[in-house]
C-alpha cells in the first residue's frame, strides 16, 4: 500500500520546465495528479535522476514492450540503482501511469475561442496530433493491450488521462449548446467518443490519420447534433485542402 500523501502540491509548486503550454484546468488536474503520484512515495532526492529513470523506462518500453520490460533493465539505462527506482514507483504500471499523464497533460486543453466547429475540431486534433506527432503515439500503442486488460493501470488511466479528455470535451459541448450550435439534448459522453474514439479505433486498426479525417469527423458529429437549421458546409482553400466551415459558414481552426 502507497504511503499517505500529506503535503499540499499546487500548480506552481510543479517541477515541469520548457513546456510552454497555459495552465488550462485540465492541465493542471493531470499534472497535479502525477506530483502527487511522486509525492506518495516521498519527494525525489534527485530530480535528475527521476527524469532519467522516466526517459528510460520510455525508451525500454517503445523498444521491447511492456511483456519484456525488466525494471533492472531500466535502472542500467538510467545510470541507478533498481532501489532507486522502486522508492519512488510501486511497479512497472506506477511508472507507466506517470510517463502517460506527463506526456498526455499537453494535448488536452481545448481554448475557448467562441467556435463552436473550431472547438470540436479541436477536440479530434488534439488527440490525433498526440498519437501521430509526439512521444505519446508510440508509448500509448506500447501500452494499449495493458490499459484494456490491466486494471492497476487501466484503471488509473482512466481515472486520469481519459477523464480530463472527458471533461474538457463536455465543456465543449456546454459552450456549444449555450451559443445555439448544439442541440440541447446532446449526449456528451457519446458526443465525446464519436469524436475521439475514431482516432484510437483508427490507431489500432489501420486507416489514415490526418487533418482532413479530423475534419469529416466533426463534420458528422456537427449533421447529427447540430442545432436545428445548422448546417457544416466545406470547401477547399486555396492551397486545396479540405477546409471545414462552422454551423455559421466561418472557416474552422486548423483548416
Amino acid at each position: 500500500m502507497r504511503a499517505r500523501f500529506d503535503g499540499p502540491v499546487t500548480y506552481a509548486s510543479l517541477p515541469f520546465e520548457g513546456v510552454g503550454w497555459a495552465p488550462f484546468e485540465s492541465q493542471r488536474i493531470i499534472m497535479v495528479m502525477v506530483a502527487a503520484a511522486g509525492a506518495r512515495r516521498g519527494r525525489p532526492r534527485n530530480e535528475r535522476a527521476h527524469r532519467a529513470i522516466l526517459e528510460a523506462f520510455q525508451a525500454q518500453l517503445v523498444e521491447h514492450g511492456f511483456a519484456d520490460l525488466h525494471l533492472e533493465h531500466v535502472a542500467a539505462r538510467a545510470g541507478v540503482g533498481k532501489a532507486t527506482i522502486y522508492r519512488r514507483w510501486a511497479s512497472r504500471e506506477a511508472l507507466a501511469l506517470e510517463l502517460l499523464e506527463q506526456l498526455a497533460a499537453p494535448h488536452i486543453a481545448i481554448d475557448d475561442c467562441g467556435d463552436t466547429a473550431a472547438e470540436l475540431l479541436a477536440a479530434v486534433t488534439n488527440a490525433l496530433r498526440a498519437v501521430t506527432e509526439t512521444p505519446f503515439g508510440p508509448v500509448i500503442r506500447a501500452l494499449l493491450s495493458q490499459i484494456a486488460s490491466n486494471p492497476v493501470l487501466g484503471d488509473p488511466f482512466r481515472a486520469s488521462v481519459v477523464q480530463a479528455r472527458r471533461d474538457e470535451i463536455g465543456r465543449v459541448v456546454a459552450r456549444g449548446i449555450a451559443r445555439g450550435d448544439l442541440r440541447r439534448d446532446v449526449d456528451v459522453e457519446l458526443a465525446t467518443e464519436l469524436l475521439v474514439g475514431p482516432v484510437y479505433f483508427r490507431l489500432l486498426f489501420g486507416g489514415e490519420l490526418n487533418q482532413a479525417v479530423a475534419e469529416r469527423i466533426v463534420a458528422a458529429v456537427l449533421a447529427g447534433y447540430g442545432a436545428p437549421g445548422q448546417h457544416v458546409p466545406t470547401r477547399h482553400d486555396r492551397r486545396g485542402r479540405h477546409r471545414l466551415l462552422g454551423p455559421t459558414g466561418r472557416a474552422g481552426a486548423g483548416s
